[in-house]
């Protein structure tokens, strides 16, 4: 069993919804500004790297209540979406697009990962989030995740 994450931007928490919970039969996201990956959890995974990017704490940005919010879900859970904070939205859409690898360098060596992760994809999938951040801002949009366990 795995799961595949969808990070996406909406503008909103009740378009946000509308990315999974679709009555129109087309896969979630359709329509919207997003990336799927594996193997990167919004809430628990992300946050060193949303540490190294905002330079909050942990705890600031575990106290955030953008942080992993429920948005919304679909039957008894079987995708949920989370939101993720505008200040790592505004720091991602601005960060130095360069440093990105040296940020992945420092977030695999975190204790979140089970088994070491890989540098170059960890630094894709961030280069792809700063690019979607960086959307998002210019369209005043907020990042979401939507998980679907497989």
């Amino acid at each position: 069993m795995g799961a595949l994450f969808g990070y996406y931007a909406a503008a909103e928490d009740e378009d946000a919804v509308r990315a999974v919970v679709r009555a129109d039969g087309h896969p979630m996201g359709t329509g919207y500004d997003s990336f799927v990956v594996k193997g990167v959890d919004p809430v628990v995974e992300l946050l060193p790297a949303e540490v190294l990017v905002t330079g909050r704490t942990a705890d600031a940005i575990e106290a955030d209540p953008r942080h992993g919010n429920l948005v919304g879900m679909v039957g008894a859970g079987e995708v949920v979406t989370l939101s993720l904070t505008e200040f790592f939205r505004d720091s991602l859409a601005h960060f130095d697009r360069k440093q990105l690898g040296e940020v992945a360098r420092g977030w695999s060596a975190s204790s979140v990962f089970t088994t070491p992760p890989d540098l170059s994809g960890l630094t894709g999938f961030l280069e792809d989030l700063a690019a979607l951040a960086e959307r998002a801002f210019g369209r005043d949009h907020r990042l979401y995740c939507w998980i679907s366990v497989q």
